[in-house]
Formats: structure tokens, C-alpha cells, sequence
């Protein structure tokens, strides 16, 4: 069986788990996130 995870849902997943456990962390991990998502997008990083 072939597994093949994309690297933006991965991200997000984690991002979600911080914020229920830290919400106080939302700003900076919604920072994050968004800085790691235009930076996949802009070089086109597929993993």
C-alpha cells in the first residue's frame, strides 16, 4: 500500500491540535501556518 500525505492538510492538522491545546498560541501559529503555506505555493514544494 502506497501512502501519500501532502504537506499543507499535514500542517494544518498539527496547527489545530496547538491551538485546542494552547489557545493562547492561536496568533502565532495562524502566523505560521500562513507564512508556511505561501512559501509551498510560491515554490511549488510537493512532498
Amino acid at each position: 500500500m502506497n501512502l501519500h500525505i501532502t504537506l499543507a492538510p499535514l500542517i494544518s492538522l498539527i496547527a489545530g491540535v496547538l491551538i485546542l491545546l494552547m489557545p493562547r498560541l492561536l496568533n502565532l501559529i495562524v502566523a505560521i501556518y500562513l507564512i508556511a503555506i505561501g512559501l509551498i505555493g510560491i515554490f511549488g514544494i510537493r512532498f
